[in-house]
C-alpha cells in the first residue's frame, strides 16, 4: 500500500500510558502495593495508528503533543512503528496527554486520561491538513479529542470521497449525534452503543437491536464488539446481522485490544477484504493483544501473526 490514495489517516489522540500492575483496585482512601510499573506510548488515535502500521499499513497521524518529554517520546515510538507524523503538531499551551492506568490480577483496567494537547486538535487544525485528508482512502476519528476537529475531518473526508471511520471511544452520553450522517462505518463496544442508541444493553439480543439503531442513523456499517462473545456487524440493505466469534485466549493486560481491533480492521479494509473476513481477522489479532503486557508494545506484527497464526489473517 505504497501510494497516498491507500493511506490510512488517523485523525486522533496521542496520550502518554503511565501503568501500574497490582492485584486489586484500590477502594477510595485506600493504597495497595503494586507490583510492576510501565511507561508508555498511547491514546486511542496513535493506538490504532499503530496497530494499522503493523500489519503493513500505510498510515498518518494528524495529533498534537506538548512541547514537553513526553511528546518527544511519543513522536519518536510512533515514527518507529512505521507511521508518518509529519503531520503531528506540537502546542506550549498545555502537555501531551498523560493516562494512569491500573490494571489488576483479572487483567481488567482503570483509566484516568488527563486529555492536555488533544483538545487542541482543532477544526482548523483539520482544515490545515485538509490535502492529507482529502489524499487518503480512510479517516479514523475517536472519542479524546475536541468533538468540533472530528467532525470537520470527516467532512473534509466525505466532500473527497474518503471513506470515514468513527470509534467514539471513550464513551460519551452527551456525544453530539449528528456526526452519524458523516460516518460510513462505527465501532462501538457495548458501553458506547448504549450511549449512542439508548438502548440498555444486557446481552446479545440488545446488542443487535443496538447495531441496527446505529446503521439507521447514518453509517453504512455498524460494529458491537462484545469481548469474549465475539463482535456484530449490521450494515444497510441487510437484514441479517451478523455474529462473528472469536478465539478464547488467557488474557493478561486488555488496556488498548479495543484500539488494536480497529487499527487493525482499517488496514484489512483499505486492503481490499471484505468487511466479514477483516472484522474476524481483526477480533482474533486483538485477542493476541491481550496476551502481552502494554498497549502499542502488545501489538503484534504482520510477520509475526503470518508465522504463528496465518490463520487469523483475512
Amino acid at each position: 500500500m505504497s501510494s497516498e490514495k491507500q493511506r490510512i489517516v488517523v485523525f486522533g489522540s496521542i496520550v502518554q500510558d503511565l501503568v501500574s500492575y497490582t492485584d486489586r483496585f484500590p477502594r477510595p482512601g485506600e493504597s495497595v502495593r503494586g507490583n510492576v510499573f510501565k511507561s508508555g506510548s498511547g491514546g486511542k488515535g496513535a493506538n490504532q495508528a499503530v496497530a494499522a502500521a503493523r500489519l503493513g499499513a500505510n498510515v498518518a497521524l494528524i495529533g498534537m503533543v506538548g512541547e514537553d518529554m513526553f511528546g518527544d517520546t511519543n513522536i519518536k515510538d510512533l515514527t518507529q512503528n512505521g507511521v508518518d507524523t509529519s503531520c503531528v503538531g506540537k502546542t506550549n499551551k498545555t502537555h501531551t496527554a498523560t493516562a494512569t492506568i491500573t490494571v489488576n490480577k483479572e487483567a481488567e483496567n482503570s483509566i484516568v486520561v488527563t486529555l492536555g494537547a488533544n483538545l487542541e486538535l482543532s477544526p482548523e487544525v483539520a482544515d490545515a491538513n485538509s490535502s492529507t485528508i482529502s489524499n487518503s482512502k480512510m479517516v479514523m476519528c475517536q472519542g479524546e479529542i475536541d468533538e468540533k476537529g472530528n467532525r470537520r475531518a470527516f467532512e473534509i473526508a466525505r466532500k473527497h470521497g474518503v471513506t470515514t471511520f468513527l470509534n467514539p471511544a471513550p464513551g460519551d452520553a452527551k456525544m453530539d449525534k449528528t456526526i452519524l450522517d458523516l460516518v460510513d462505518v462505527i465501532c462501538t463496544n457495548e458501553n458506547e452503543a448504549e450511549f449512542i442508541t439508548g438502548i440498555p444493553q444486557n446481552n446479545v439480543d440488545d446488542a443487535k437491536k443496538a447495531a441496527r439503531a446505529m446503521v439507521e442513523m447514518g453509517p453504512q456499517h455498524a460494529i458491537i464488539t462484545l469481548g469474549a462473545k465475539g463482535v456484530l456487524l449490521a450494515s444497510k440493505g441487510k437484514d441479517d446481522i451478523e455474529h462473528i466469534s472469536v478465539d478464547k485466549v488467557e488474557a493478561i493486560d486488555t488496556t488498548g485490544a479495543g484500539d488494536c481491533f480497529c487499527g487493525t480492521l482499517a488496514a484489512h479494509l483499505v486492503a481490499g477484504h471484505s468487511m466479514t473476513s477483516s472484522i474476524r481477522s481483526a477480533a482474533n489479532i486483538a485477542a493476541l493483544s491481550v496476551t502481552r503486557h502494554g498497549t502499542q508494545s502488545s501489538y503484534w506484527k504482520l510477520d509475526e501473526v503470518r508465522e504463528k497464526y496465518p490463520k487469523f489473517l483475512p
